[in-house]
């Protein structure tokens, strides 16, 4: 229990020095909602009744991708991870915090844009807001989930972020949100396939949960924890 409220206490001190979570789970995500939210209902007026779930899936896909992956960097390749051992926390305690902080914030930042979108651009509240939140937690989970595996398997805080901004660009301009997928050409609708975030949209625009969507999901969080233990063991050599 100790080390558990140990871990608990340094990561809230890691959360609070930390610029790049406010960056990529308030402020980017937010000033987007406000710049391109304005774009997209005046050059598409049809665009507000999906602008919740489009807006949702930015922010989530950037904080997750570009915020955690640092965070766990600074985790696992700096002297905290020392602290950790020297204070008998598990490693893969660190993981889990961190993922837990980044979900948390990530979660108050899509409440925001749903509480702000209908106020601001007059958008489309979702027909069932039950599912649509339990479409984003799913989502949500997905997405820190591979950013997790790219925090564990880059060491260079550089790397890193050169890393997540390759999965991070494809994932938004071809999942969908910014123009219907339709119009993208017949490669670049499958490379868009291959990303969470295209199937996160869906989810949360669809009328119905699908089980073949919720199947789908849970063979990537599935295999990302299986690649993330592999790569904890390797770390803790």
């Amino acid at each position: 229990m100790g080390a558990f409220l140990y871990g608990v206490s340094l990561q809230w001190k890691l959360d609070i020095r930390s610029k790049t979570l406010l960056i990529t789970c308030y402020i980017v995500p937010l000033l987007f909602f406000v710049i391109m939210g304005g774009i997209f209902t005046s050059v598409m007026p049809e665009a507000r009744y999906t602008l919740i779930q489009s807006m949702t899936v930015f922010g989530v896909t950037m904080g997750a991708l570009i915020g955690l992956p640092p965070s766990l960097v600074e985790i696992y390749s700096s002297d905290i991870k020392k602290v950790y051992k020297a204070n008998g926390v598990p490693l893969y305690l660190g993981l889990a915090l961190a993922n837990i902080s980044a979900y948390i914030h990530l979660f108050i930042m899509s409440i925001i844009l749903y509480i702000a979108a209908p106020l601001v651009f007059y958008a489309e509240i979702p027909q069932n807001p039950g599912k649509y939140f339990i479409s984003l937690a799913i989502f949500l989970a997905v997405s820190l989930s591979i950013a997790s595996i790219i925090g564990l398997a880059v060491k260079d805080q550089a790397k890193t972020s050169m890393f997540s901004i390759i999965v991070f660009i494809p994932s938004t301009m071809l999942s969908g949100i910014m123009f219907p997928m339709e119009f993208l050409p017949k490669a670049f609708q499958t490379i868009g396939k291959l990303f969470p975030a295209s199937w996160g949209y869906k989810l949360m625009t669809e009328s119905v949960i699908k089980f073949e969507s919720i199947l789908l999901f849970l063979l990537i969080f599935v295999l990302a924890i299986v690649v993330c233990n592999i790569l904890l063991r390797r770390i803790d050599k």
